[in-house]
């Protein structure tokens, strides 16, 4: 074990060991830098400063769950921080065959570890309380389905703002915030390489090339580096990417999963990188160019610029909601109405 790592793990809060992606100022620093992205004709009530710090703030609402202590909470909440990609090889589910249905995934998962018992890790119920032991995460849905809910909120703003009271638009403009904020969580998430990995508390199995084993790499990563070496918005956000409308090639599924599944891909070709980097020493406090403090901050970048797009897509995909305004419409005044 090494003894700077334990100092340094030990300057961190209690929060910050449970297998988090990016502490909360990581998951801030992804948010500003998708709000950097984001077109001049984007809505403006977003690039407020109020709104912009809402949607800071609202970066770290997922993990806020985390620490409640009611299970029902933890059994939906934790899984959709992670994936555990090599473990889909076990399940005998190909990435391109994946499912864009959680709940046919989870029968899918189900099934497999039915079949084959044996390819799994026993669960000891006594440290499963929360029932979570059993999946491998549930990330790509995360995003995806919280792409949808931004996508219905833009939409029934577009609406309200046409044909709605002040007050309704003002409250369909807090529903958005509040899912672009939260949304970003997840995406985030996707930009850790430990997210995607059954490697994400230090390698596990066969270990040829001998990485670290250490139980709070992961905690290191998520927010101790960028902290002592001082990683921020302000550095970062010169060098934000802008927002690009996310497309996908005709295929039998949605295709905001299939581009979700192809930028959780590219975070998992990280994760190998990611450790070689520990074994050279590259993640410890340096210089502003030390590769390690040059790759966190590109996987920062690559989040921010992600979830920007699919807030970008999801505005412009997003048509006035139709019933919406049929109901809105049949409480204008008619002629008949009028004396």
């Amino acid at each position: 074990m090494h003894l700077r790592r334990l100092a340094l793990v030990a300057l961190l809060p209690l929060a910050a060991l449970d297998c988090r992606a990016w502490d909360y100022p990581g998951h801030r620093i992804v948010n500003q830098l998708a709000l950097a992205g984001l077109p001049a004709d984007f809505p403006a009530f977003v690039k407020t400063p109020e709104a912009a710090a809402r949607i800071a703030f609202l970066a770290g609402e997922p993990d806020r769950w985390r620490n409640a202590p009611d299970l029902p909470l933890q059994h939906e909440n934790k899984p959709d921080h992670y994936l555990d990609m090599e473990d889909l090889d076990d399940a005998d589910i190909p990435l391109d065959k994946l499912s864009e249905f959680r709940y046919v995934f989870a029968a899918q998962l189900s099934a497999a570890r039915a079949a084959h018992p044996e390819k799994f890790a026993v669960i000891n119920p006594d440290k499963d309380k929360d029932h979570v032991a059993e999946l491998i995460g549930f990330l790509p849905w995360s995003i995806t389905e919280n792409y949808g809910k931004l996508k219905s909120a833009f939409s029934y703003l577009k609406t309200y703002e046409q044909y709605g009271t002040p007050e309704e638009v003002a409250n369909a403009r807090a529903n958005v915030l509040y899912v672009m904020g939260v949304m970003g969580h997840y995406v985030g998430d996707g930009s850790q390489p430990l997210h995607v990995t059954k490697h994400h508390n230090g390698w596990v199995g066969d270990n040829p090339h001998h990485y670290t084993t250490w139980a709070r790499f992961h905690a290191w990563i998520d927010g101790g580096f960028i902290a002592k070496t001082n990683l921020t918005e302000t550095e970062l956000a010169p060098r934000a990417k802008p927002a690009r409308i996310l497309e996908a090639p005709a295929a039998d599924r949605d295709p905001i999963f299939t581009a979700v599944l192809a930028y959780l891909s590219a975070t998992h070709a990280q994760v190998e990188p990611l450790y070689k980097l520990d074994q050279t020493g590259a993640l410890k406090p340096g210089a502003s160019d030390a590769p390690g403090r040059v790759f966190i901050g590109e996987q920062l970048l690559r989040g921010g610029e992600m979830l920007s797009s699919l807030w970008l897509t999801a505005y412009r995909k997003a048509e006035p909601d139709a019933y919406l305004r049929t109901q809105l419409l049949k409480r204008q005044p008619t002629t008949s109405d009028t004396p």
